[in-house]
């Protein structure tokens, strides 16, 4: 049985808390108020400034949508006119996928259910015109995501990654980012782009756009979530309690490492906008 990963972990508990089709961030703007029932709007926001960075569908355009969750946004580039593609690594979101797409009238997309590090280039060199990441750019090493970008982009093929990357800000100690994991250093990233040959576009700061999601998250956690753990781990410790505290015993740094990363309090959007830049960035492949 193949593993579940955290992101396809979060898009579950996303679906099954939230009622959105999205696991990315939104994109909140001044006239859109931060709360959970506007979180579908402002995820819709930021899948429209990603399609807004591609060129128009005026000819054939072809993206592949690396790490495309359930399909949402590929459903979209499709109904938008363009041809896509998806990579997805986990066989219960590809069956999802294809759920979403089972009444599309179009030419059929491949659905590519594989790490994107064992994607099959020979099969697709230079084959498609944009390769988009959508907060999936973090779970991928640059040095094996950015050889295959440039395989199957074709000569003046589009990268377009979208994703929060590190700052060089200190971290305190205990989780190196005050509970916020995932995304490559931007310095390092950076270092990465200069051994390519990609030339860069746009290089957009919008993590001030992104970073009100952490007070949704943080309420989410706090004033819901760890409510909710407590009152199930009373309930087991009343009903078993030599087997509860057996598994505390056995799982207490685990669980020490969790209640820090999600129940401290610390995934706040000040500690985000100091510890995280999220970025938009477009680079052109000559």
């Amino acid at each position: 049985m193949q593993k579940m990963h955290s992101r396809e972990l979060g898009l579950v508990l996303a679906q099954q808390l939230l009622d959105v089709e999205d696991l990315h961030y939104g994109l909140w703007d001044g006239d859109l108020e931060p709360t959970l029932g506007n979180l579908a709007a402002a995820q819709q926001r930021y899948n429209d400034m990603l399609i807004a960075q591609l060129p128009k569908p005026d000819r054939e355009v072809r993206v592949l949508d690396i790490g495309c969750g359930t399909g949402h946004l590929l459903r979209q580039l499709l109904e938008r006119g363009y041809r896509a593609d998806g990579v997805i690594p986990a066989k219960d979101l590809g069956e999802a996928v294809r759920r979403r797409l089972a009444d599309y009238a179009g030419p059929p997309p491949r659905i590519f259910e594989c790490r994107f590090e064992d994607f099959p280039v020979e099969q697709c060199r230079a084959c498609y015109d944009v390769a988009l990441f959508s907060e999936s750019f973090q779970y991928i090493s640059p040095s094996a995501s950015l050889p295959i970008a440039q395989s199957i982009l074709k000569p003046g093929g589009l990268l377009l990654i979208s994703d929060f990357f590190k700052t060089d800000a200190p971290g305190d100690g205990a989780s190196g980012d005050h509970g916020f994991g995932g995304g490559h250093p931007l310095r390092e990233f950076y270092a990465s782009m200069k051994r390519t040959p990609f030339v860069v576009v746009k290089d957009e700061d919008i993590t001030r756009r992104i970073s009100p999601n952490m007070e949704l998250v943080n309420d989410l956690l706090m004033n819901r979530i760890k409510p909710a753990t407590l009152t199930i781990g009373r309930y087991l410790e009343g009903r078993y309690p030599l087997l509860t505290r057996l598994a505390l015993a056995l799982l207490r740094k685990r669980l020490d490492q969790a209640s820090y990363k999600y129940f401290s309090g610390h995934r706040s959007k000040e500690v985000f906008e100091r510890c995280k830049t999220y970025r938009v960035l477009l680079y052109r492949l000559p």
